[in-house]
């Protein structure tokens, strides 16, 4: 029992702001899982049960306390097409796959891959979902009207909201300077539901989105064909659910170190990831991943620990069973002024501060990711984008640091020292370095100050051997690794490596052919 206890407290626990916390949360979860239950094209329960199942095993499991998880818009957009030409059993199924694939990067150790991410990327991922977030809230500043389409607010009806919105952000901005007692934001959802509910204010009403009413989730296998062509069918939807998952909550489990200054553990998030996905699914769940938004409401609430996850995901559980017709009545405004609040606080302000100070590359790369991530709401698109722009300025900055010193020594023999990495970007450039022609017929090239990185570089120094023995003149290859000089298969015979100073490392590619 004790091991347990520790397992949920090994970080200093303030019960009460995990508690406070946690109910803050489940309220938070509400709208947005019942909001992208209607873009996944599901039944609102649907959403909450995904948020439920999600939050749940991810806090228990996870290897990032504090942080939440549940149905997001990232998966909904995946699934949309999937539900309208097969239904929601198709979706489940869905789920479920994209889990053993989370499950097995997991196993296979992938999440360290997330360090690849820049951190131009980090800031452009950041500060497009705080402006996708802020976005999304002005839905609730219109309404449907007599042609079924969404009109602004106006009147009475637009003063009301902004006020209570108004309301909602004030508090969550003074209450702190007064007290810290309990947190803000669920100080601010209470004292505002009561407001509308006390005085009878007409305003949108979580209700008036969908009912939350319902049971505990229920077990179903999906009632989809077990045959190759459903494999075939879904597991394109599965990779990229897969895909979008872990990008979304690896990001987010970095975002949450940063804050609390503590080292989250991505391989197990992403077993925990997949657990909860493949649970969600048998539990009739649209599944999900990390929720940037409500980890920071409980990061912000002074949660660390999982308690405040597991309290969120009960007491979500509790409000679907019990406590839908209070719930219900919670005015749609407080919870818009909690999430502009949200984005207020995601966006990072101190990479405004960058222009003018960080790489032309970098200020580049930080718009180009914010600009896809609100434009195309594709998270995973615009990572990866990122990450690929990063990487190629990378390469072509390093491509051209490669230099050659060249002199002749005394017995006659040409030294080229060669400074710089070699590798795919810098193999032309390398190239150019030699006169193979005019050069004696004894060459030594000395890689001391230099190092080969990966197959195109080998692939370089075989056809660099080859031009010189056409000739017949000799090359000595110094200061290359053992794992170097096991690749130069076809040169073996004109390689001379100093083996006693010969550095240690490791080729990339090199375990791919041995």
């Amino acid at each position: 029992m004790q091991q347990v206890l520790h397992y949920f407290t090994q970080y200093k626990v303030n019960y009460k702001n995990e508690i406070l916390s946690g109910l803050t949360v489940a309220l938070a979860l509400i709208p947005e899982a019942v909001a992208f239950s209607i873009i996944a094209g599901v039944p609102p329960l649907v959403g909450l049960y995904a948020a439920f199942m999600m939050g749940l095993v991810t806090s228990v499991l996870g290897g990032r306390p504090g942080m939440i998880s549940g149905a997001t818009g990232a998966v909904a957009v995946v699934l949309v097409a999937l539900a309208k030409t097969h239904g929601v059993e198709y979706i489940f199924a869905t789920v479920i796959l994209a889990g053993l694939l989370q499950v097995l990067a997991g196993v296979l150790r992938l999440g360290k891959f997330i360090r690849l991410v820049p951190h131009s990327v980090m800031f452009g991922f950041v500060n497009g979902l705080a402006i996708i977030i802020f976005l999304s809230q002005l839905v609730q500043f219109q309404a449907v009207g007599a042609d079924g389409a969404l009109h602004w607010l106006t009147g009475t009806a637009l003063l009301t909201m902004a006020g209570l919105v108004g309301l909602t952000i004030a508090i969550i901005v003074l209450l702190p300077r007064l007290t810290k007692v309990v947190p803000a934001s669920l100080t601010a959802i209470l004292v505002v539901s009561a407001l509308v509910i006390g005085l009878g204010i007409n305003t949108k009403t979580v209700g008036d989105i969908a009912s939350i009413q319902g049971g505990f989730p229920p077990f179903h296998i999906p009632s989809v064909p077990f045959t190759l062509g459903t494999l075939g069918l879904i597991f394109p939807y599965a990779a990229i659910v897969a895909g979008v998952g872990l990008i979304e909550s690896l990001l987010t489990l970095n975002l949450i170190d940063e804050i609390t200054e503590t080292r989250g553990r991505s391989n197990k998030e992403c077993v925990a990831q997949g657990t909860a996905n493949i649970l969600s699914g048998l539990f009739s769940g649209m599944g999900g991943c990390a929720m940037i938004g409500q980890s920071l409401i409980n990061i912000s609430s002074g949660a660390r620990a999982r308690l405040s996850g597991v309290v969120a995901s009960i007491m979500l559980l509790v409000f679907i069973m019990f406590g839908a017709s209070l719930i219900e009545q919670v005015p749609m405004a407080a919870l818009t002024g909690l999430m502009i609040m949200v984005s207020v606080g995601t966006f990072e302000w101190a990479s405004l501060k960058t222009f003018g100070k960080m790489p032309v590359s970098d200020l580049i790369v930080m718009i180009l990711v914010t600009l896809i991530t609100v434009v195309l709401h594709n998270l995973a698109l615009a990572v990866l984008i990122g990450v690929v722009i990063a990487a190629l300025v990378f390469a072509w900055e390093n491509a051209r640091r490669i230099r050659a010193r060249k002199h002749l020594d005394e017995a006659g023999v040409k030294h080229y020292e060669i400074f710089g990495p070699l590798f795919f970007g810098s193999v032309q450039a390398f190239a150019e370095k030699f006169d193979v022609a005019d050069d004696p017929t004894e060459v030594i090239i000395d890689f001391a100050e230099s190092r080969v990185t990966d197959m195109s570089a080998i692939e370089a120094l075989n056809k660099l051997t080859e031009r010189y023995h056409r000739l017949g003149k000799t090359v000595h290859l110094r200061h290359l690794s053992p794992d170097c000089r096991h690749l130069l298969q076809r040169a073996d015979s004109l390689i001379d490596v100093n083996i006693l100073e010969d550095p240690t490392y490791h080729v990339a590619g090199a375990d791919l052919m041995y």
